[in-house]
């Protein structure tokens, strides 16, 4: 048996989120002890490491609560699986594309600024008039 503290450190994930993914039921609610400490088994703490590893990959806690019960049944095929990842993907390339847009603009609007003044700074000036800008993003 696992101290929520145990988890914490062995996942990385924070007591609080450990909390709040037992709320949202993500993690079965752990035993108790007779002075109220949770204790976890094993295959909490290996629920929570997948838990972790799907939040470092982005996907939203709906996906990964429907990819933990897919988890459940190892025995049905793995086309939703694969379908949730693909969509996780192309929110990821989204976000990619729209970051390159960020970033050619940033530049763009930095390499414009001659350094003089705030009065004649065209960060500022492009920041207060969109319209300065080439695009949007």
């Amino acid at each position: 048996m696992l101290s929520i503290g145990d988890m914490a450190k062995r996942t990385g994930v924070k007591v609080p989120t450990i909390r709040y993914y037992e709320q949202m039921g993500l993690i079965s609610a752990a035993d108790r002890t007779g002075g109220n400490q949770r204790r976890y088994e094993k295959r909490d703490l290996e629920r929570l490491a997948f838990i972790r590893h799907a939040r470092d990959l982005g996907f939203p806690i709906e996906a990964i609560r429907e990819l933990l019960a897919l988890s459940d049944h190892p025995e049905r095929p793995c086309e939703r699986a694969d379908a949730i990842a693909g969509e996780q993907l192309a929110e990821v390339r989204e976000k990619i594309a729209r970051l390159r847009k960020l970033e050619q603009e940033l530049a763009r609007i930095a390499a414009c600024c001659d350094g003089h003044s705030i009065e004649d700074c065209h960060v500022i000036r492009s920041l207060s008039d969109h319209g300065l800008c080439e695009g949007e993003h």
